[in-house]
């Protein structure tokens, strides 16, 4: 969380561009992430997290502070994007982009940097081979560190949903990882 968040939204609401800047330097890197890493193209992502803050700032007059984070706003936002994004591309996700966005790590220089990143690998793979619903939580709860409250908040899904999503979404990580 942003110090002094509440009213840096409160100034952006307001339409304080300045503002809206403090916030979008804060998330961008975040959202930008979340974005990646459902599709995979560092273009695609780039111009999806672009078109995440555009329309957040046409929308932030509308924004009520309703007890829950300003980040489950924006990835609301970039979930709805992504899944625009696939209804008007239907491709499948490209790990090697996600590579070349250094998501996953730095060059390894050493053959234990070479098991972690293979590693790392193998698991992002996985993770794009789970249902959209399930990637969306493995990436919120454990790449994002998000609490099962803002991912529920931001799915539209109860808590315990949420805990249920993350624990069949393990499962399946497991059985892949495994295989």
């Amino acid at each position: 969380m942003l110090d002094g968040e509440k009213r840096i939204i409160q100034d952006a609401v307001k339409g304080e561009a300045s503002a809206f800047g403090l916030l979008y330097d804060h998330y961008q890197p975040q959202i930008y992430r979340f974005v990646v890493i459902k599709v995979g193209r560092r273009e695609d992502a780039e111009d999806l997290t672009h078109h995440v803050f555009l329309s957040a700032w046409k929308n932030i007059g509308s924004y009520e502070e309703v007890g829950h984070p300003f980040s489950s706003w924006l990835y609301q936002i970039a979930r709805n994007l992504v899944i625009d994004h696939y209804r008007a591309k239907r491709q499948e996700v490209g790990l090697q982009e996600a590579e070349e966005a250094n998501l996953l790590g730095h060059a390894p220089s050493s053959e234990a940097d070479m098991e972690q990143s293979l590693a790392m690998e193998k698991v992002a793979r996985a993770i794009r081979l789970l249902s959209p619903l399930h990637q969306d939580v493995v990436i919120m709860r454990f790449v994002e560190e998000l609490t099962v409250k803002e991912v529920g908040t931001t799915l539209k899904k109860s808590e315990g949903a949420v805990k249920v999503l993350q624990h069949r979404a393990i499962q399946k990580l497991k059985e892949l990882l495994l295989s």
